[in-house]
């Protein structure tokens, strides 16, 4: 998980600089990749409204913000509260990351003379993609703490999530409103901020844990072993 944390965070920490110093080569493919499949999007204007469909409802951000808000009060609820508030707090810290780095590059959205759908703020990261990253793989940790060795229904559950990750990306690019990159960096950003969470959720687990059973235990302590 250190590496994965690591290495998501250096490709992230790259392609930013790339972006923001207009390296000509990735702005060549982005475009090249963001015509062909826009004109494939206003060839196929049925699919094209299928996409909109999940893009803009199923794997909005909002609609993967409520899941992580339902995960956070269900935890909360069952006195998981350590994890609870790691939770929500890795999530809000997605967004402000998310945010900050549009404002500071700037990026502009592609701009089509026939668009096929429409988007806010600037383009740089994705935060379609980085928003499901982040709330995917946030809920699959948590699910994982107690019931992946259990649960039959565990790998249909982590293809959804995969699906959902990769199939946001593409729509994304698909309708016209990000370039290619922005999709990589908001699903690198995504990761990385899943990875750390994790890692730091572990590590307070174990100092606790080494504090002594009167502190180690209640809140965030029940969802056992945390490797």
């Amino acid at each position: 998980m250190r590496s994965s944390a690591v290495v998501s965070g250096v490709l992230a920490l790259l392609l930013l600089i790339l972006v923001a110093v207009g390296w000509d080569p990735l702005l060549s493919f982005d475009r090249a990749v963001a015509e062909a499949l826009h004109r494939d999007a206003v060839a196929h204007p049925g699919l094209t409204r299928v996409h909109r469909v999940f893009s803009d409802w199923v794997w909005d951000p909002w609609t993967m913000r409520a899941l992580v808000a339902a995960a956070v009060v269900l935890l909360w609820w069952g006195h998981e509260r350590r994890l609870a508030v790691w939770v929500g707090a890795t999530s809000l810290l997605a967004v402000a990351l998310q945010q900050g780095l549009k404002a500071l590059v700037g990026r502009d959205r592609p701009v089509w003379t026939d668009p096929v759908d429409s988007a806010r703020y600037a383009a740089f990261p994705s935060g379609h993609a980085m928003t499901a990253m982040v709330t995917c793989g946030l809920l699959l940790w948590v699910l994982s703490l107690r019931w992946r060795e259990e649960w039959r229904g565990w790998g249909a559950l982590a293809g959804a999530a995969v699906v959902s990750v990769l199939g946001v990306g593409w729509t994304r690019v698909h309708l016209g409103v990000h370039w290619p990159s922005d999709v990589v960096e908001g699903w690198l950003l995504g990761w990385c901020c899943v990875a750390v969470a994790i890692l730091t959720y572990r590590w307070n687990e174990r100092r606790l844990s080494r504090a002594g059973p009167g502190d180690a235990t209640g809140d965030g302590s029940s969802m056992g072993d945390t490797r």
